[in-house]
């Protein structure tokens, strides 16, 4: 019975299948291609613009009280988040399409999110509660023309919840459920005259599993390691004058957790990450244009206690100044200056060490859009950095699309992108390299996007290929690998008639390595297989259900095993995933009651090897608004 169910669901992830419930009408909702895609950095909608944008609304943000940012993204082609289904204290890892972990960039309302301190610069996304978002816009590709460093894969823009109408809201949400698992909400927006501000509270715990996995035959009883986090955010809007208007903001995040030492590894140990970051967002228009100011400071405190205790400080400081120009009715230009600088504070027995390093970068865009069935943007980028091997490069973007109906799009990328060596790699305690180079990359992408039946029935497929050059890499210490080599396909059917939607994906990625002569096709962690199902029903006015659906296919990993002191390769199977989700409204909508049922058919599975993943699981809760 069980293979069964797997079976017929995993069939949705292959097509879409005409299913009717209720009213056989189209579904009256606002079309996509009318959406302004905020992270392109110019006035865009997703109909003149040839790159790969997908949008989670602020629809499916409301019905994901039970869930992390985390696996939200999970479920989108062509994102691997790796970590998913183990501890909500295990750190997360994004895999764009294949790339490397540090490959992808994240965005907090069209600002750079970055942790110096963290292996990469990576952004932790256990710092973000959902149910301070927004919305979120996920563009797929090489991406540094606009964002520089570290963009080769793609960006992920986190909008948080800034929307004020007149008066006071007060809005929030309560869940508990598995493994003594607890989250409340509590927010407020207020908008007087020009003053708008948006508050929210949210504070997690969980006692969690263990997160070390039992050696296969082992008879120890591991303990449970649990996670604590308390995350503010404050938006606030003041308009100084008829054109010029400025959007404060700060974030502060405090986390505690449990971890264990290794794969197979249990420990007592526990770690504390303090996360701040602060600035502002103005903006000043012109009569046919504006200039943007963005201005951040992040700083990541972290404590680990173990066998081994350390302190460490990441900081990062931004200023984004870009100035945008309509010409005429069909052309747009973007130009701007970005200056970020980094640092990491070490304290160890030696004292205390702070090494630091600047990027500097300008970069230029035009748009064209609506010539009779053509939109084009070009752009490019030069980049300058204080302290590595090869200090100046070079990026670009070209990007054409072809609308040729209302139902036909056709489109394509070639770009190139670049990620500076981390401070990490650069200056850290293990492996450092001060003459590592950037890694670069170029990519092609190409493919269509199709609509009919007044777009109730979609289809969008992407080709792409991504050579990088000088990829950095641990052995003895980081070293800039010869190249790497990927390739891969992304299917992303959709259907919604009545009150019924099924959205569905399939993605291929394949690639390749060469180092010193030596060419391997695994790609550790990655699979060449994966598919799902997302399919939801508005059984009346009231009640929502859902169903989510996704296959992981097998996989290659490493670990170290403390037995013969020696890193062993090991095969993983794949893997499937059932989920289901429902809510029900009552007081005019204003409350709304749900249940999160995850992993349905308790699927044993191996994310990382020698790390726990979580058994079947329920949240539940309430959400409200008023």
């Amino acid at each position: 019975m069980k293979k069964n169910i797997k079976k017929a669901v995993a069939g949705l992830g292959l097509a879409t299948v005409t299913l009717a419930f209720g009213e056989i009408k189209a579904q009256e909702v606002q079309s996509l291609n009318e959406v302004v895609i905020a992270t392109a950095k110019n006035e865009q909608k997703q109909s003149q613009t040839g790159k790969v944008v997908t949008i989670i609304d602020s629809v499916q943000l409301s019905r994901s009280s039970g869930r992390s940012v985390a696996e939200l993204l999970n479920q989108q082609a062509g994102l691997q988040v790796l970590s998913n289904g183990i501890n909500l204290g295990k750190d997360k890892s994004i895999f764009f399409r294949g790339a490397a972990a540090a490959h992808a960039v994240v965005l907090i309302d069209g600002i750079l999110a970055s942790d110096p301190s963290s292996i990469g610069s990576s952004f932790d996304l256990r710092l973000l509660s959902v149910d301070q978002v927004e919305r979120i816009e996920i563009l797929r590709g090489g991406q540094s023309t606009l964002y520089g460093s570290d963009a080769v894969a793609g960006v992920i823009n986190i909008i948080t919840k800034k929307k004020v109408e007149k008066g006071n809201h007060v809005y929030g949400a309560a869940t508990a459920g598995s493994y003594q698992t607890y989250k409340g909400t509590i927010g407020m927006n207020s908008k007087v005259d020009a003053f708008s501000y948006n508050l929210s509270y949210t504070h997690l715990k969980a006692n969690g599993i263990s997160e070390a996995a039992l050696p296969q035959g082992s008879s120890l009883l591991f303990d449970k390691d649990g996670s604590q986090q308390d995350a503010l955010n404050a938006n606030f809007s003041v308009q100084l004058a008829h054109r010029l208007k400025v959007n404060p903001f700060l974030r502060y995040t405090h986390m505690s957790f449990d971890y264990d030492n290794d794969a197979f590894a249990d420990a007592a140990n526990t770690g504390e990450t303090k996360n701040f970051n602060g600035g502002l967002n103005a903006i000043y228009l012109l009569n046919k244009g504006k200039i943007t100011l963005n201005y951040s400071y992040q700083t990541t405190n972290k404590a680990y206690r173990d066998a081994y205790p350390r302190k460490l400080k990441g900081d990062m400081g931004l200023i984004d100044v870009f100035y945008n120009q309509h010409i005429g009715n069909k052309m747009n230009f973007l130009v701007g200056l970005d200056h970020r600088k980094t640092a990491i504070t070490y304290y160890d027995a030696a004292g205390i060490t702070k090494p630091d390093i600047n990027l500097f970068s300008t970069y230029a865009s035009l748009f064209l859009h609506d010539l009779s069935v053509f939109n084009l943007e070009l752009g490019g980028r030069y980049n300058k950095h204080n302290n590595y091997g090869y200090k100046e490069n070079f990026t670009y973007n070209v990007t054409p699309s072809l609308v040729l109906s209302k139902q036909v799009k056709l489109f394509g990328t070639a770009s190139s992108s670049f990620k500076a060596p981390a401070l990490d790699m650069l200056f850290g305690a293990w492996g450092a390299n001060a003459n590592l180079k950037p890694e670069t990359s170029a990519q092609l992408e190409a493919g269509f996007d199709f609509k009919f039946f007044n777009e109730q029935l979609k289809i969008r497929a992407v080709g792409f290929k991504r050579n990088i050059k000088d990829a950095i890499v641990y052995t003895t210490g980081y070293i800039n690998q010869d190249k790497q080599e990927d390739k891969g396909l992304e299917i992303e059917p959709s259907f919604a008639i009545g009150r019924f939607n099924l959205g569905s994906f399939y993605t291929y990625t394949k690639g390749k390595t060469t180092s010193n002569a030596v060419v391997s096709d695994i790609l550790l962690r990655r699979p060449k297989h994966m598919y799902g199902v997302n399919a939801g029903l508005q059984l009346n006015k009231s009640w929502f259900v859902n169903l989510q659906y996704k296959y992981t296919g097998k996989r290659v990993d490493t670990f170290y095993d403390t037995n013969t002191w020696s890193s062993v390769q090991k095969d993983l199977e794949a893997y499937k995933l059932l989920d289901f989700y429902t809510e029900y409204a009552i007081l005019n909508k204003k409350i709304k009651l749900f249940v999160d049922l995850k992993n349905i058919t308790n699927e044993e599975y191996t994310e990382i090897v020698g790390f726990a993943t979580m058994e079947r699981n329920l949240n539940a809760g309430f959400s409200f608004s008023f």
